[in-house]
């Protein structure tokens, strides 16, 4: 077989592996009841997302290093190899703020450490229902405040999240804002929800394409976050909000997935408001494919790393 042909037949494993797995992703959001939010279903998708967590983690070469944060799990992810000699990430979880724990944190978390020698913090902040908003917002500028009780400059952090943790990085950098604190040197984003009135019209032209997220499970859970809420408010839907003053961002978003929109919807408005944005698009990607062990979560993560490492 020469190279060419030996080319296309990566290639079309690749593709083959990637459509079984959307087509597992779909099976496994339908026997889960993704869009209850009953204490019973609520316990069955939090220990199955920590199992993900688990069997998808490429720990090699890395220290995890849990501790307590004032009584909130926390985590740091270490290279072994040694570290940056500056840098440092705060990651935020995804999970609807209804799910998502240090064990489902461990994937994302591990791969940026991997990919830019830099430790990585993630904590496990309280969810909802039995904590609503801003509860894990709380928490949130908890981890913020103990990077900078140990002598972090606010500059040298780079606070990254995913899907709902990308909803919490944005509010953060809001919060400390608000409050006249330096505000975190980059910001990474992987499909982050931005939007919580669910209007977008990639609800609907890209409802048969997501194999991870439904309408009804985002009204569902932010009705769990934020019981009767105007979900317009920028405290709730970052993208509705002020971006002055906001770190040079980067958003990873796939094509298929129905929070498209929350993406390129940011994207604009950073862009409007003069932030320095990158916006990566990926054809054929569901929601935070980048936790999964195929050939274009590599290379996302890679651009994401690549982004961290630059100097600003």
């Amino acid at each position: 077989m020469n190279r060419p042909d030996a080319e296309q037949s990566a290639l079309s494993l690749e593709k083959r592996f990637e459509t079984t797995l959307t087509a597992a992703l779909k099976a496994i959001h339908s026997a889960t009841s993704p869009d209850s939010t009953t204490p019973e279903d609520l316990e069955r998708q939090r220990k199955g997302q920590e199992l993900l967590g688990r069997m998808v983690t490429p720990m090699l070469g890395m220290r995890w290093e849990p501790f307590e944060i004032g009584g909130m799990p926390a985590a740091w992810v270490r290279p072994e190899q040694g570290e940056h000699p500056r840098k440092i990430v705060l990651y935020c979880h995804g999970g609807g703020y209804t799910t998502g724990n240090l064990g489902y944190a461990r994937p994302l978390a591990a791969k940026l450490a991997q990919g830019t020698g830099c430790p990585v913090l993630a904590f496990e902040y309280r969810l909802a229902p039995e904590h609503p908003y801003p509860a894990a917002l709380k928490d949130a500028e908890k981890a913020w405040n103990y990077l900078m009780h140990q002598g972090h400059g606010a500059a040298d952090v780079v606070l990254a999240g995913d899907s709902a943790g990308g909803n919490m990085a944005l509010e953060l950098v809001m919060r400390l804002r608000a409050e006249g604190r330096k505000l975190p040197g980059q910001l990474v984003l992987f499909s982050p929800w931005t939007d919580m009135t669910a209007t977008s019209e990639t609800y609907e032209t890209r409802g048969e394409t997501d194999p991870m997220l439904t309408k009804n499970y985002i009204c569902a859970v932010r009705q769990a976050y934020a019981p009767g809420a105007d979900w317009s408010r920028w405290e709730y839907s970052p993208l509705y909000g002020d971006f002055t003053a906001f770190p040079p961002t980067l958003i990873q978003v796939g094509d298929n997935e129905i929070l498209l929109e929350d993406s390129l919807g940011l994207r604009r408005a950073m862009q409007e408001q003069g932030v320095l944005c990158r916006l990566e698009q990926w054809p054929g990607m569901w929601h935070v494919f980048q936790m999964f062990p195929i050939k274009k979560a590599a290379e996302a993560m890679e651009s994401a790393c690549r982004f961290i490492r630059e100097e600003k």
